[in-house]
């Protein structure tokens, strides 16, 4: 059978992930995107690290940034009263940093895709700043956001390695589906696993056929 306490909690995951990413997502690609300063490859190579690190390296180094022994870990226990890693506020935190390339990349390479004369133009035309990028370039950019979004929570539904690494395996507060679909695998429970294996290529497909939508409605505009 599914376990729809681990499908609401990766549910929850992927949309809090999302919210929270989008905002510095899209000043971040902007950024990339339009501006040329020093450092910039390394920032864009060090943002890109989670797509080629694996999974238990990438976790391993961030549960010993959210352990107690770490001065992130003390703060948040000093605040909180409870510890960062093994919780949902640590796995959320994890969640924002792997999906940094997933989040980033499809809206810098749609703020690049945007002609070099937009904003002049929309300055002499008395546009504010904000006019006119709320105006001209998020509308221009709104199929790389969307795709950035959609592959953000697509992703987070599907992690396993860091999610285990950072939150470990306990019911209502870090187990996943993707954990709990392991965990059947491993009780020999395959057609539980199978479901719940199911539901994630479902939404994964329609995750993938957004995306691709989005890239398709985007070309006659780049191309323009």
């Amino acid at each position: 059978m599914i376990e729809w306490q681990a499908l609401a909690l990766s549910l929850k995951l992927a949309a809090w992930t999302v919210a929270l990413l989008l905002p510095a997502a899209l000043l971040i690609a902007r950024a990339l995107a339009w501006r040329h300063f020093p450092g910039r490859r390394l920032l864009e190579a060090a943002l890109a690290l989670p797509l080629v690190l694996p999974p238990t390296v990438l976790g391993f180094y961030l549960l010993s940034a959210f352990g107690t022994q770490s001065a992130l870990g003390r703060a948040f226990v000093a605040l909180t009263g409870h510890p960062l890693a093994f919780s949902f506020a640590g796995l959320l935190a994890a969640s924002l940093v792997f999906n940094l390339p997933f989040a980033i990349q499809p809206m810098q390479r749609a703020f690049e895709a945007i002609p070099a004369d937009v904003r002049p133009a929309g300055a002499c035309c008395g546009m504010s700043a904000w006019g006119i990028f709320t105006a001209i370039e998020l509308p221009l950019a709104w199929p790389g956001v969307l795709s950035a979004l959609v592959l953000t929570f697509a992703h987070t539904l599907g992690e396993f390695g860091v999610v285990l690494m950072v939150g470990g395996n306990i019911p209502g507060e870090t187990r996943t589906i993707a954990v709990a679909i392991y965990d059947r695998v491993q009780a020999f429970d395959t057609r539980s696993a199978g479901l719940m294996a199911a539901v994630l290529l479902a939404l994964s497909l329609v995750a993938i056929g957004v995306a691709y939508s989005t890239h398709r409605r985007a070309e006659p505009v780049r191309g323009a």
